[in-house]
């Protein structure tokens, strides 16, 4: 890590608990400059949640600069929070549930901005956004932030030589919004879900005329997903009604989780203010749409030499084969992370081009991990199909590199390649988010590098979830794989 560098007050939070890198100090600079040089009029501070949703305030520019380096406070049970917003921690009990003194009675903690995240709005009138890490007011990191536990990921896969390169491959639907239902009826809580239209009728996968309906509306998200920085490759048209797909160029590091992050955030905002719904919820209740997935595509890069770690003559190296492995021995306990919504499961079909078991194979779509390049090829990578769209990105991809490195410590072998996926014996990925839950609450993997602490607080905000849904939706158990009411509130608009 290069030497830390004061910030410019040596009273300030930052540099009290020496929070910044050089670099980031220099960014900093490099962003009072640009909110002076663009006349910007606000400035978002946001972090992500334990859902991956993006909190936070907005301040003025003629606060930035002091805020930048004291931070913003934001309320302690934004992180006692399920899906629909309610507490489920006792937040004014001793330690608030969580047998942390800073955890109780809804006391504050503070967002550091990270300078080198700084971009300007293209959808909003003079406006920037940081993205944040959180912490307590004595300068301890925050346990429960998903974006410091994923840079614990990396800096594990750092000390054993390698960087993580990622790749996204997001499914989403964006449809026409009819009905926002802001009556003061359907502000219940969660509020009811909007109602939408669809804009093509689907089932013609990546045929012209069809893109051609969409194209208008997807038009708009890309032009603002393109201003915004972020590393678009592709737009592309989905099998289902109204469902399309971006995929971006690789990136290493925090950047392939931070990009996912802003992408959701940001298409969702772009389409709400031109008339339509953009949600990342898995499978909408609405007739005959079908399930979106988000394919991650990654590797190992050796961080001296800058070469992938999976490249081998004869296909996937041995060092690959190993990572393999572990995400296959964790791929149950992980489905917590990567498919962490009631709805998600409702995915895992036979004969869907959806994973239903934890196997691999070259070039499947059947398959959970599908090899992607030809031997020798310096794209060989690994592409999992297993998440679901609304997933928190870096509890995501951290999964994938403490499976992938358990993996390589215990030379796990992934086995033959299963080229009849439906019919392979393999382990069965979970059915339901009760089944993941459990599953994780069993690795031992998991409790070491997530931390047992956050094992148990994830867990238990998840069993809030689906406790709340199997009492207020008892119809779910006559057929389990039907998308309830419950799931179309809590999910279609928050995702």
């Amino acid at each position: 890590m290069p030497p830390r560098k004061s910030a410019k007050s040596s009273t300030s939070f930052v540099s009290r608990h020496d929070l910044w890198s050089a670099a980031q100090v220099k960014a900093a600079v490099e962003v009072e400059r640009a909110i002076k040089a663009n006349k910007l009029e606000v400035v978002r501070f946001s972090f992500a949640d334990q859902h991956g949703v993006l909190r936070g305030k907005t301040l003025l520019a003629s606060e930035v600069a002091s805020a930048l380096r004291n931070g913003v406070n934001m309320t302690s049970t934004l992180l006692a929070k399920d899906t629909s917003h309610k507490s489920v921690f006792p937040v004014f009990t001793a330690g608030g549930g969580f047998g942390m003194a800073e955890m109780q009675g809804g006391a504050d903690f503070t967002m550091i901005a990270d300078p080198a995240t700084f971009r300007i709005l293209p959808w909003a009138n003079k406006t920037g956004w940081l993205l944040c890490d959180i912490y307590f007011a004595n300068g301890k990191p925050v346990p429960f932030s998903t974006r410091a536990i994923y840079r614990d990921a990396l800096s594990m896969l750092g000390k054993a030589g390698y960087d993580f390169l990622a790749g996204l491959e997001v499914e989403f639907h964006l449809f026409r919004l009819e009905d926002a239902k802001l009556t003061p009826e359907a502000a219940t809580w969660p509020p009811q879900a909007p109602e939408v239209s669809l804009l093509t009728q689907g089932y013609q996968y990546l045929t012209e005329t069809r893109f051609d309906m969409v194209d208008p509306a997807v038009e708009i998200l890309r032009k603002g997903v393109e201003a915004l920085g972020l590393p678009l490759r592709s737009v592309e048209l989905e099998l289902g009604p109204s469902q399309v797909e971006f995929t971006f160029r690789p990136q290493t590091g925090l950047e392939a989780a931070d990009t996912m992050i802003l992408f959701r955030a940001a298409v969702k905002q772009i389409a709400r203010r031109n008339g339509y719904l953009v949600s990342f919820m898995c499978r909408p209740g609405l007739p005959h749409v079908m399930s979106s997935g988000w394919h991650l595509h990654q590797s190992l890069i050796e961080t001296r030499s800058k070469r992938n770690a999976f490249t081998d003559p004869d296909g996937l190296s041995t060092l690959g084969q190993y990572y393999l492995g572990g995400l296959l021995a964790h791929a149950r306990a992980a489905a917590a992370f990567t498919t962490p919504t009631v709805n998600g499961y409702k995915r895992y079909r036979p004969y869907s081009l959806a994973p239903d078991r934890a196997i691999w194979a070259r070039d499947n779509r059947g398959v959970m991990m599908r090899l992607l390049g030809e031997a020798g090829a310096l794209s060989t990578h690994l592409e999992n199909r297993v998440g679901e769209p609304a997933a928190n990105p870096y509890l995501y991809m951290a999964s994938q590199i403490y499976s992938g490195l358990d993996g390589i410590a215990q030379k796990l072998d992934p086995g033959a390649s299963a080229d009849t996926p439906y019919e392979t014996a393999a382990a069965l990925l979970p059915k339901s988010l009760g089944e993941a839950v459990a599953a994780l609450r069993a690795d031992e993997t998991f409790k070491t590098t997530f931390g047992a602490g956050f094992i148990d607080y994830y867990a238990h905000i998840k069993d809030a979830e689906r406790e709340r849904f199997e009492k207020e939706e008892p119809a779910h158990a006559k057929d389990p794989m039907a998308v309830t009411p419950w799931e179309q509130r809590e999910y279609l608009d928050l995702f």
